[in-house]
């Protein structure tokens, strides 16, 4: 085994401790793991992504779910939207998108490339998210009526699923504002509602990838398995450490990120 596989599996690690930490972001890893330490082509790693994210999203929201902080109605509000589009997009969309998408002069945009290029610009606006967190203590008040807006909830949801199914991220920087601005939900509850809309968007967008590529079950389970372990520890760990200044620290390295595969992708 290379370095780089090893340093990919250890990846996967970092990924869970990342969403059992701070409840999110850890899937805005996931692709350059894949793509830049295993070696995977950019449409097979947002395929591989989606599955790795959606079985470990389902462990956090179990845990919430027991604490009872996942809205089980707001889920399915912004759900179904979501599931049709990410589904949509990965069934029918990414595998239609061609080999060279445009060309600047003598240099050829590729797919790959796009996609690169684009999951980026997405880890850009989630850094700047994570980094920007001023969310109120009234956010985190457990007493707080949730009030509805469908048509905006549903709107962000469909959104949110195109997205997620082009670059294989769970999207959960766009989820939990969209749930505490559109549906009141107070943040902790936004965040377990996010990890079971996340988990099963997740896994309906991979079933879009399965009749149109070779899936290595062997690998990804692995993968899977460790990410999972992160997660379990990064819940245990998480009262130990201060959650804004987690996602603070990570939304800069997720800047850092974007950065690097940008000038990777197009210098």
């Amino acid at each position: 085994m290379e370095m780089t596989e090893i340093l990919g599996y250890l990846g996967a690690l970092v990924v869970g401790l990342v969403l059992g930490l701070i409840g999110g972001g850890g899937s805005i890893l996931t692709v350059p793991i894949l793509v830049y330490f295993i070696g995977l082509n950019p449409i097979v790693a947002t395929a591989y992504s989606l599955f790795v994210v959606g079985i470990t999203a389902i462990i956090g929201a179990f845990q919430n779910f027991k604490k009872g902080l996942v809205d089980l109605r707001t889920a399915i509000i912004f759900s179904i939207p979501a599931f049709i589009a990410v589904y949509v997009t990965r069934r029918f969309l990414v595998h239609m998108i061609p080999d060279v998408v445009f060309s600047i002069g003598d240099f050829e945009v590729t797919n790959s490339i796009f996609i690169m290029v684009l999951f980026a610009i997405i880890m850009l606006l989630a850094s700047f998210s994570m980094i920007r967190d001023k969310r109120t203590d009234i956010e985190n008040s457990k007493d707080i009526k949730p009030k509805f807006n469908y048509l905006l909830i549903a709107a962000e949801g469909f959104i949110v699923g195109v997205l997620t199914g082009i670059v294989g991220a769970g999207g959960g920087f766009l989820i939990i504002p969209a749930l505490v601005l559109l549906a009141k939900l107070p943040m902790k509850k936004a965040v377990g509602t996010s990890l079971l809309i996340i988990a099963i968007k997740s896994l309906i967008g991979f079933l879009g990838d399965v009749s149109n590529l070779d899936i290595d079950w062997t690998f990804l389970v692995i993968f899977t398995s460790i990410s999972i372990i992160g997660i379990i520890i990064g819940g245990y760990v998480s009262k130990y450490f201060s959650g804004k200044k987690l996602k603070t620290g990570f939304g800069y390295f997720t800047l850092v990120m974007a950065i690097y595969i940008i000038y990777k992708e197009l210098i």
